[in-house]
């Protein structure tokens, strides 16, 4: 599934219970607005009465959605979280953090509500309108959390956000299956409408919260600051923790305006900091995440089941939600312990295993015979393996993915680069979104006949090949991180080849932190970024 980047603040230094439990539970409700609604779409599209409702009628195979709509339908929500999460920056720097969710919240309300209309272009209106408020959240909230957030657990909590995802997901499928047999509008728009829940837990929360002091400093409202940092220290605005963490704050925003004035086009260039190639990994990670084919499964995953013959596709969507939550929350701790490059490859290789084996078995023994028989024991082969190729993604690139995104840009083009990124994954989203329906269903015929590849079950061989370009793609591009500091990456970029990175990375871990030479690194790398920010700053000038 889509994420969302990592805040690129630097939290604050209080241990305070009260503040943990309320970022926590905020980070929550965040991830499940977001989980729950790219959710609730494949559940929808396979219902009798929303599919009676906005579908089309053949002789041959009744009540459908042409090719054409469930394209439109299931991928219109990520374009609009496309321009969402670009529109996310802007309004959080103008309204703020705080207000900037609320205002996101309010936005993806309207959206929702103009879904339980039973107008088809209302309802595409409305897919449209609540994904844009998808888009913003999703940039604004790790935002806010990375700000605000007790240091010493801001990367558990920025991390609860992920988990909560595939929460909100879990949820979306569990209410799904307890509406679907329902034979009314309230079979489809009960499940829509429970998103009013979360836009109001998390908008009217939000109100309550104090604004983040780093935002507040950025637009020199100084008295502000510190009385927002008095509330998240549980101190008073005048103590001297207060000004410890004011002055820390002041000093970190001043260090990135000097060297974070770069434009877009210096993300592309192939300076002595690597930029262009870093860029362009991350974009590529992005991408590669979503040419896994999760979200086959889990936009179409309810649709698919049920053309396999499977009686209660449901349930199976259930099962594989429970699968993707619990695996993320499993393998969490192994991102430290195993290592970034090692999981990703080690998933690309799982994945491409179990897609292979569902290929293979779907169209061999899986095959729905021409009077509807099934096998069986080749159906739960078959779910099986695809329960098992979404925990390999939990444990590897659905989380993966965005901690190494986070970690491999330089300060001078950081959040650029993040935002390049995130922009990456939603339009890559969008576009498997549009193109999986015209590959997996059948041609029809008539006056609004679509010619479609029906390839069916087969379309994991795709997703297995992808795998294979996943699998190559992090040999080659993605270095081992694991246990560096973001100075030390950036040094790692400049002397050492992606391949020979794992050694390296060991290399500068037993020089240890106080060695002449990491210092020296250390100097050469504080230069290289004041040299780029002097270069950049040149070239601005020479622009005006």
């Amino acid at each position: 599934m889509a994420g969302g980047p990592s805040g690129a603040g630097g939290g604050v230094n209080t241990h305070s219970l009260f503040w943990a439990v309320v970022l926590s539970a905020f980070a929550a409700f965040g991830g499940i607005l977001f989980g729950y609604d790219t959710g609730t779409i494949g559940g929808i599209i396979a219902m009798d009465d929303w599919l009676n409702t906005f579908g089309s009628h053949d002789p041959a195979l009744g009540m459908f959605l042409p090719t054409k709509d469930k394209s439109l339908v299931v991928s219109i929500l990520s374009a609009g979280t496309f321009f969402g999460a670009l529109l996310s920056f802007p309004m959080g720097d103008k309204l703020g953090r705080k207000w900037g969710i609320v205002a996101a919240c309010l936005i993806f309300s309207l959206g929702i509500g103009l879904q339980l209309d039973t107008n088809w272009a209302v309802f595409v209106v409305g897919r449209v309108i609540a994904g844009l408020g998808v888009g913003v959240i999703s940039c604004l909230v790790p935002m806010y959390q990375s700000e605000t957030a007790p240091k010493n657990i801001r990367g558990m909590i920025v991390g609860l956000y992920q988990l909560a995802i595939t929460i909100g997901a879990l949820l979306a499928a569990i209410v799904l299956n307890a509406t679907k047999d329902q034979q009314s509008h309230s079979s489809w728009r009960i499940p829509i409408a429970v998103q009013f829940a979360w836009a109001a837990v998390l908008g009217g929360g939000m109100i309550f919260l104090p604004e983040s002091p780093r935002y507040l400093l950025l637009k020199g409202r100084e008295s502000a600051a510190r009385s927002a940092l008095g509330r998240l220290l549980t101190k008073s605005a005048d103590s001297v923790e207060v000004e410890e963490e004011y002055q820390e704050i002041q000093t970190a925003l001043k260090l990135e305006q000097d060297v974070g004035s770069s434009s877009y086009a210096a993300c592309f260039k192939n300076n002595e900091n690597r930029n262009g190639f870093r860029t362009m990994t991350g974009m590529m990670l992005q991408a590669w995440q979503q040419l896994t084919g999760i979200n086959f499964i889990f936009y179409y995953g309810t649709t698919f089941f049920k053309s396999a013959g499977i009686q209660n596709p449901f349930i199976i969507t259930i099962i594989a939600d429970v699968v993707n939550t619990t695996m993320t929350a499993i393998g969490l701790p192994f991102i430290d312990r195993v290592g970034r490059r090692r999981l990703l490859l080690i998933g690309a290789a799982g994945m491409c295993f179990c897609e292979f084996i569902v290929a293979i078995v779907g169209v061999t023994a899986g095959n729905a015979q021409p009077d509807g028989t099934v096998n069986l024991a080749a159906q739960r082969v078959l779910i099986a393996f695809v329960c098992i190729y979404i925990a390999f993604f939990a444990i590897s690139w659905g989380p993966v993915g965005w901690v190494v995104t986070s970690e491999i840009f330089p300060l001078s083009i950081r959040a650029k680069g993040m935002s390049l990124s995130v922009a990456s994954n939603w339009l890559w989203n969008f576009g498997i979104g549009y193109a999986t329906p015209y590959l997996v269903n059948p041609t029809t015929y008539g006056i609004n006949g679509e010619k479609a590849a029906n390839l069916g079950v087969k379309v994991f061989f795709i997703w297995g090949g992808t795998c294979v370009g996943c699998f190559i793609f992090t040999w080659f591009f993605i270095p081992e991180t694991k246990g560096l500091s973001l100075e030390q990456i950036d040094i790692m970029y400049r002397e050492s080849s992606i391949v020979a990175s794992p050694a390296y990375r060991r290399r500068l871990l037993a020089e240890g932190d106080q060695s002449p030479m990491h210092e020296k690194r250390d100097i050469d790398h504080l230069e290289t970024e004041k040299r780029d920010a002097s270069q950049i700053s040149t070239n601005n000038t020479h622009a005006v």
